[in-house]
């Protein structure tokens, strides 16, 4: 009997977490083909999605007519049933956009309990992804947790290395007491798809303004006020790029830019020294697999990215 009992438990634990009222918020520009394919599986999710908040950067060709014409589309695409999303437009001038800000204007947008960010290249694993990015919260001192990143079926291999040490197939809980152990990953998260509790949100300040490392800084603010980053290992999404080296640099150095800005977070917490852990760690992994004829080319992004940091982060 105590058996079936904790079976009840958890099945009233699922239903609760299932009940939860989120909306999705995902940032446009230029968005290919695929994005009516990613808001067709957000709506045949396990957990019901309400709203699907689309905020569209108008530029030449994505104005207001293609604003209707995705909605057509998508609408389309959607599952018939009575669990489809609502899909909500908001439209913005190039000038206006800003990671933190606009989607500090997604999360106004919502009323839900849960607000879960994506991109518009992140793609969900399975009808699971929701339901495994709430479950973290059934700790009230969870007030963010984000989702493993898997790569796409084209992916370089180097890439597939860094996509398995950024994002590993276990759960991590970060909190004050946790940055002696991880260093800068205590503060690693990534609005590729990460959920937030709306009001605490909102509450803490929500996202400060800039250009790049938004959801880390927030993450600092969250672990600062006491709180908890979770990272949901079994909630996946697709999503990986086959940056250029120059494309690798110019990233980095935003990169640098943004931790400049933000001095007083990033100042103790060293990137070069999770960079080196990357670096050595990726080099024992391509011997260990036999694939030691990708070490230049992951020695050579390395280069790449740590020569953009550190022009973004000095102004060289």
């Amino acid at each position: 009997m105590k058996y079936v009992n904790n079976m009840d438990e958890n099945m009233k634990e699922n239903e609760k977490i299932k009940n939860n009222e989120v909306d999705v918020v995902i940032p446009l520009y230029k968005p290919g083909n695929e994005l009516a394919g990613i808001i067709d599986k957000l709506s045949r999710q396990t957990c019901h999605i309400s709203n699907i908040i689309l905020i569209n950067t108008e530029c030449e060709g994505y104005d207001e007519t293609k604003m209707l014409s995705w909605n057509n589309e998508i609408t389309s695409k959607q599952s018939e049933d009575d669990r489809k999303a609502n899909i909500v437009f908001k439209s913005i001038q190039k000038n206006q956009f800003n990671h933190g800000l606009t989607r500090n204007m997604g999360m106004l947008l919502s009323e839900a309990e849960f607000v879960v960010f994506m991109t518009q290249d992140a793609i969900p694993k399975n009808k699971y992804l929701i339901e495994e990015l709430l479950k973290p919260f059934e700790d009230e001192d969870v007030y963010v947790a984000y989702a493993r990143q898997l790569p796409r079926n084209n992916c370089k291999y180097v890439e597939r290395y860094v996509r398995q040490f950024n994002y590993p197939d276990y759960d991590i809980v970060k909190t004050k007491e946790t940055f002696e152990q991880y260093g800068i990953k205590n503060i690693f998260c990534s609005d590729v798809c990460a959920a937030y509790r709306r009001d605490q949100h909102v509450k803490i300040g929500g996202f400060k303004k800039t250009d790049f490392n938004e959801d880390m800084i927030y993450a600092y603010d969250v672990i600062m006020s006491g709180k908890k980053v979770y990272y949901a290992s079994k909630a996946k999404v697709i999503h990986s790029h086959n940056y250029s080296y120059i494309q690798q640099f110019n990233r980095n150095i935003q990169i640098g830019r943004s931790q400049k800005e933000f001095d007083y977070i990033f100042a103790n917490l060293k990137s070069e020294d999770e960079g080196i852990k990357m670096l050595l760690n990726g080099i024992r992994y391509l011997m260990k697999n036999k694939k030691w004829y990708y070490v230049p080319d992951l020695i050579i992004s390395t280069g790449f990215k740590y020569a953009g940091y550190q022009i973004g982060k000095h102004g060289v």
